[in-house]
């Protein structure tokens, strides 16, 4: 517990000390590079959620069996099959397997903590990244508009699972509620057009990268690289 809450802090304390450094060096570039940080963001959570959604789980490790389980998900048995299973797996297959559940039991994720949601995201990537821009920064090497764009590319980055969650929550936070309003988050309705098809609109924070995103899906699909198998854990 104590880990998870200096990496959260960590996070914040960290952006905030690249927004203060961001101020004496605003000038007219940082608005389009903020825009810009906002807009890569989203484009990497629509291309991380296409390879994940297609990527094959691995066979022979008892998925397909806790995927396709009818009884309660809560019962002890359901729980030490899904232990065992977990157990087998390396942490990126357990993260694939966890965007296969999804598409079944959307509300699940909005359900969980967020640190399940953005853990690993944060120690993995968004964190070391933040911390990099500190240093560029503070050396004086990070002019005002590399600032912004970072800021807001870590941000969206960071936070991208957590903007899914909150698509499958109601109530939405409030701040999520605002961020919708102006068009800088994506509406659930906008967003249940991907769980309608499994083939469009694959990014999760404002959805402004669907269209090339979609594109992509198309490339790779006509290629025969993106097989509906990899959708559901095979025995």
């Amino acid at each position: 517990m104590l880990f998870r809450r200096t990496i959260l802090a960590a996070f914040a304390i960290s952006l905030m000390l690249n927004l203060a450094l961001m101020v004496p060096r605003f000038d007219w570039l940082c608005l389009p590079a903020l825009l810009a940080g906002w807009y890569m963001a989203d484009l990497a959570s629509g291309l991380v959620h296409l390879a994940l959604d297609y990527r094959a789980c691995p066979p022979g490790r008892g998925l397909a069996e806790i995927f396709f389980y009818e009884g309660s998900r809560e019962s002890a048995e359901y729980l030490a099959l899904r232990a065992a299973c977990m157990a087998r797996l390396t942490p990126f297959q357990r993260i694939a397997y966890d965007f296969k559940t999804h598409h079944p039991r959307p509300d699940a994720l909005g359900r969980r903590s967020l640190w399940t949601q953005i853990g690993t995201t944060l120690v993995v990537a968004a964190l070391p990244a933040s911390f990099a821009l500190n240093a560029a920064a503070l050396t004086g090497h990070a002019p005002g508009w590399l600032i912004a764009f970072g800021v807001t590319l870590i941000t969206g980055s960071g936070l991208a699972q957590y903007f899914h969650g909150s698509l499958h929550r109601t109530p939405a936070p409030c701040p999520v509620r605002v961020l919708r309003r102006i068009g800088l988050l994506m509406t659930p309705a906008e967003h249940r057009v991907h769980h309608d098809t499994l083939q469009r609109d694959f990014a999760t924070n404002c959805g402004w990268s669907n269209p090339v995103v979609n594109r992509v899906f198309l490339g790779l699909r006509k290629r025969g690289l993106l097989d509906d198998a990899g959708l559901t854990p095979q025995s």
